[in-house]
């Protein structure tokens, strides 16, 4: 059986009805630029971790080739290879360890509201014995 509305109840949800158009739009004119926002940022985190990942493996390679008595300035360049343009390698040598530090800066490309991010990493290894010390 089907239940008749009385027409001032009709009118009522008809209104409503009338009053609530449009809302969905305007709710996703809000959300949708809010997602990108999460979205972008998410991705530049991920983007951040991975310099930071390729930082510390340019360094531990650096201070193994250090501790095994290669040259400093060929350990400066194979690391600066493998790091981000504008990155800065500092590598030290003494008879007990071999240190390298990577310190890079990576900024958004046009993302102008997101900070520059910085990165640093560093390795340390034992030198091997009998390889001599830089000349001072």
């Amino acid at each position: 059986m089907i239940r008749r509305l009385p027409s001032g109840e009709r009118r009522t949800r008809l209104r409503r009805r009338r009053c609530e158009r449009g809302a969905v739009t305007a709710e996703m004119a809000v959300g949708l630029p809010v997602v990108g926002l999460v979205l972008g940022g998410a991705l530049w985190g991920v983007v951040a971790v991975g310099v930071q990942l390729e930082c510390v493996d340019a360094a531990r390679v650096g201070a193994r080739a250090a501790a095994r008595g290669e040259p400093l300035e060929e350990v400066r360049r194979v690391v600066a290879r493998a790091v981000p343009a504008g990155a800065v390698v500092l590598v030290s040598r003494d008879a007990e360890l071999s240190r390298v530090t990577v310190s890079a800066t990576i900024r958004p490309g046009s993302m102008a509201l997101i900070p520059a991010v910085p990165i640093k990493a560093d390795a340390v290894s034992a030198t091997e014995p009998g390889v001599q010390e830089p000349p001072s």
